[in-house]
């Protein structure tokens, strides 16, 4: 497994890749890698890569003045050791220097897909999801990338970026990872203590708990109500269109119910489809 922590001999490897015919992935991660991120690989694998890119960067242009970039879990021993036992050929590990010249200037930005549920709580968040990834996909350079869908926003955010600017990336989106007990994998749960995590449990509970005939105003009331109940403090309950995110009013089979929640200090998302 190769390490690069400079952008242009990753670039140059992939490139030379490409002219061998190799058929390249890439897995974007933020790090601190669970069974979650793991799968993403394994897709990748499944879906006939030859070598396999997984990024690990906690892109401070996506985090808000008063969310966690400081203390994010960064755990690079453990992820070069977890990307290794995964069989992934190379791992990018690049300096916020590295991706972002001091004066840099240039952003991406969608404009309807990122407007509600997560965009609209975490201003110039989408904006930097795409301008970093953007920024992968052109140095990487890859054939397919694969993102999971506990954040079904990004992925569909993703996806018209890449319809948009003419990628021709395809981008996979791998099902959710969960605990044992319900609970959606994430790097954020190290935050949480075991009381945390046995109330957080409720938004997976929330998700499963929809069906399709039901009227979408009255199933947002019984879920808020759960999430509530539980102890947690609501951020949003959505039900909407698969692709255009759009809120429903009559629930449909292939409908996405998303949710969002802080489980004590934590900012927790779920989403599952009818």
């Amino acid at each position: 497994m190769k390490i690069f922590t400079s952008a242009a001999k990753l670039q140059k490897w992939c490139r030379e890749k490409k002219r061998n015919g190799r058929r390249i992935a890439l897995v974007p991660t933020m790090g601190c890698l669970h069974e979650g991120h793991l799968s993403l690989i394994e897709t990748a694998r499944r879906k006939k890569a030859d070598e396999i890119v997984v990024s690990i960067f906690v892109n401070p242009v996506q985090f808000g003045p008063n969310e966690d970039y400081a203390k994010y879990p960064r755990e690079e021993k453990a992820d070069l050791a977890k990307c290794r036992k995964a069989r992934a050929t190379a791992v990018f590990l690049p300096s916020p220097a590295e991706m972002y010249a001091s004066d840099h200037s240039v952003y991406v930005n969608e404009e309807t897909l990122s407007k509600g549920l997560c965009g609209a709580r975490r201003p110039g968040h989408f904006r930097g999801v795409c301008t970093v990834v953007a920024k992968l996909f052109n140095i990487v350079g890859p054939d397919f990338a694969v993102f999971g869908q506990k954040d079904y926003q990004q992925a569909q955010v993703i996806k018209r970026m890449v319809r948009d600017l003419d990628f021709g990336i395809d981008i996979v989106v791998a099902p959710i990872v969960r605990e044992k007990s319900g609970l959606a994998k994430s790097s954020r749960n190290t935050y949480l203590d075991e009381g945390e995590k046995e109330r957080a449990v409720v938004l997976s509970r929330a998700v499963a708990g929809v069906k399709a005939g039901e009227k979408a105003a009255a199933a947002k009331r019984r879920l808020r109500k759960m999430i509530d109940d539980a102890g947690l403090e609501t951020d949003y309950v959505e039900i909407v269109s698969p692709d255009t995110l759009e809120d429903v009013k009559s629930v449909r089979k292939g409908d996405v119910v998303l949710v969002a929640a802080k489980c004590g200090k934590t900012r927790l998302i779920d989403n599952g489809k009818i």
